[in-house]
């Protein structure tokens, strides 16, 4: 396939950038002590602690999923539950591992906009002490969320509040972190530690890393559970200084939000450009870097010859468009022209 080659079904679908791979190269110099014990994740020690909070201890974890079994698993035991929306990328794309490698019911609930809200979580907070019902322990909310829109910190901090007040932690899925802070215009720190999040997954792959993710813990009572947590889900890299190397470039000089900050931008001339189009209706507030659209099933099938994109509900049409760090002005505009001919046609 050509390297000039551009897709919108995923922003996993870039590279990694150039200051992501430098830095990989000067980890390879010489021999580090393995599994973590390295200078580039002593390092990465101090980077999260800076952005996250003295109290922030990091775990590199090797992909997303992993991140978030995890994370959850270090908050409930065998025989508690998730409250989740039922878009949650958990409950929708991460193949049943939270149950199957953690043994965690998921408790999804409907939403309007992929966000929960302080009543969609009372729908399962019920029956606590009933031996019949699996207990609900943590509510994970996804930032942003996989219908492409963002919590802003005043809505986290209630959140977060009630959930606390009906004795639950709160579990963040940040694999687009980033794209949510970026978008706020906050800090990554205003969007978790200040608002109470307990735990999160912090994704690095779909900003930029090659591939990166690691476990942010917050609250100091779920640290010592994670270790080995990580060990027995296979999530405990053995040559980690690589994986730390990538979340320290990340998070040095702003490139985490230098990079979600474009793509973002990208998704909003995506935007702007197809609003023009007659006949596109577009689905969803665009808070970070996806942008939802209903298009006719035939403009869909002739335009996804040309180029990768995900129909998002087959039932009614809904498309999703993701930007990514490296995607181009000019790739926005050629796929948005191909998006008004096949209208026009």
């Amino acid at each position: 396939m050509s390297t000039s080659w551009r897709g919108f079904a995923s922003d996993n679908y870039a590279g990694a950038h150039p200051e992501v791979l430098d830095a990989i190269v000067r980890a390879n110099a010489g021999h580090a002590v393995a599994y973590g014990e390295d200078d580039e994740t002593a390092r990465l020690a101090d980077l999260v602690r800076e952005h996250f909070g003295a109290q922030a201890e990091v775990f590199p974890a090797l992909n997303g999923t992993g991140a978030n079994v995890v994370a959850l698993s270090a908050i409930c035991r065998p025989w508690e539950a998730v409250i989740c929306a039922e878009t949650a990328h958990i409950n929708v794309d991460e193949g049943g591992a939270p149950e199957k490698m953690a043994g965690l019911k998921l408790w999804t609930t409907p939403t309007v906009d992929g966000l929960l809200t302080p009543d969609a979580i009372d729908v399962h907070a019920v029956r606590s002490g009933d031996v019949h019902r699996s207990q609900q322990a943590v509510v994970t909310v996804t930032q942003s969320s996989e219908l492409g829109t963002a919590y802003c910190p005043e809505q986290l901090g209630r959140l977060a509040d009630h959930v606390h007040g009906l004795g639950m932690k709160v579990h963040l899925d940040g694999a687009r972190l980033a794209n949510a802070a970026a978008g706020l215009d906050v800090d990554l720190r205003a969007i978790t530690t200040d608002v109470g999040i307990d735990i999160l997954s912090l994704g690095g792959t779909k900003n930029g890393a090659l591939g990166a993710e690691a476990v942010v813990v917050l609250d100091p009572g779920l640290a010592h559970a994670v270790p080995f947590l990580r060990k027995s889900s296979m999530q405990l890299a053995s040559k980690m200084r690589f994986v730390s190397a990538q979340l320290c470039a990340l998070l040095t000089d702003d490139l985490w939000r230098r990079n979600a900050s474009h793509a973002n931008a990208m998704a909003q001339r995506l935007l702007e450009g197809v609003k023009q189009i007659p006949g596109i209706t577009i689905a969803r507030r665009v808070d970070a870097n996806a942008v939802f659209a209903y298009l006719p099933r035939d403009v869909t099938a002739r335009l996804q010859q040309h180029y990768r994109f995900y129909e998002w509900d087959e039932r009614t049409g809904e498309v999703r468009w993701m930007c990514s760090w490296d995607t181009t002005p000019a790739d926005v505009d050629g796929f948005v022209a191909a998006i008004s001919r096949e209208m026009g046609a």
